[in-house]
């Protein structure tokens, strides 16, 4: 099978181009920058802008599946930036996949479409989207999720997968930070902490990728034009994960704490700053995050399993045992190693 992957050199394409290389597929992955590292996998990588029209049109040429994996990614940020990657980088892949005549394509999104503004406990796949999003990542995922969703035809078979929080070695976005602000002195508990949430180790998530490829074998099969919730599937205090992370890291547990009511209002008083101020760095705080740290949202994986067939190949436990030993190696839990 002929594979492209946009956003290869990031923590989930890598992962994706690694496993299709090991299972003897043909791999093109699409990156602004290089990746030396990513090549040796025998993959073959391209220098490409989703901006980019031309070029897209170019890369997606005789293609048997896309996984469209690159986002712009972050709490923060002005609109145009998060859309002109997001939605138009995707209505151009769109474009050029139906061009190129390429069959299939795997959409990566995330859970956060759906919303964060109320809990979400074993969320089903038809939640609706979140009326209004506190956040340009969210709704531009969301504009885009639906644009992939609606393009499913009998020219170009679509499915969406919505990992959640993924963590494991080589991680470099989301424990990174969580371990840096916990250093600073600046990590807070938001509310009663006993929100449970959906972790994905990395494995799991690169893997439910090839299980819809795989199961995605036109228009009309039972995955076509859905979105699918993608977990570890074993929801978890967030705030026992995160301090059994820190426990392994030799970094003591979190346990200040800040009532949600107040951190809301600090989170929309910060943004009220940083935008009349047009600053360039990120808030402390943001209602989206606040809701994110503080709500419970976990997902039924139960239609993935039973129209993907997607399997859990990485107990939780396991994942965090070598996501703890990776951050061990990488000397993260050194006090005083700038953030990544």
């Amino acid at each position: 099978m002929k594979a492209l992957v946009t956003g290869g050199g990031g923590f989930l394409g890598r992962r994706i181009i690694e496993l299709l290389r090991e299972r003897g597929d043909e791999v093109t992955f699409l990156a602004r920058g290089r990746y030396p590292e990513v090549e040796a996998t025998g993959a073959q990588g391209l220098q490409v802008d989703l901006r980019d029209r031309e070029a897209v049109h170019t890369a997606v040429v005789d293609m048997d599946v896309v996984f469209h994996v690159a986002a712009k990614t972050d709490f923060w940020g002005p609109l145009h930036a998060f859309w002109a990657t997001n939605v138009d980088g995707t209505r151009n892949l769109l474009d050029a996949l139906e061009t190129a005549g390429v069959p299939k394509l795997v959409y990566t999104s995330t859970p956060s479409v759906v919303g964060y503004d109320a809990d979400v406990a074993d969320g089903r796949r038809d939640l609706p989207y979140a009326r209004k999003h506190s956040s340009p990542y969210p709704h531009t995922k969301a504009v885009a999720e639906q644009m992939v969703l609606d393009a499913n035809s009998r020219h170009l078979a679509t499915v969406a997968l919505r990992p959640h929080l993924i963590y494991g070695p080589r991680d470099v976005h989301l424990f990174p930070r969580v371990i840096e602000r916990h250093r600073s002195g600046k990590l807070l508990i938001v509310g009663e902490g006993r929100n449970r949430v959906d972790f994905t180790y990395i494995d799991n998530a690169a893997w439910a990728h090839l299980d819809a490829a795989d199961a995605l074998t036109d228009h009309a099969v039972p995955c076509a034009g859905k979105a699918y919730f993608i977990s570890d599937d074993r929801p978890i205090l967030m705030w026992k994960f995160t301090n059994q992370l820190f426990e392994g890291i030799g970094a003591p547990p979190v346990e200040r704490r800040i009532p949600y009511g107040l951190a809301r209002v600090l989170g929309g008083a910060m943004e009220w700053t940083w935008r009349a101020l047009r600053l360039k760095s990120q808030p402390r705080l943001t209602r989206f995050l606040v809701d994110a740290l503080a709500r419970e949202h976990w997902y039924d994986i139960e239609p993935a399993k039973a129209d993907l067939g997607y399997t859990v190949r990485v107990s939780q436990e396991e994942g965090l045992r070598r996501t703890i030993a990776w951050f061990q190696e990488q000397e993260l839990a050194e006090p005083g190693i700038p953030p990544t």
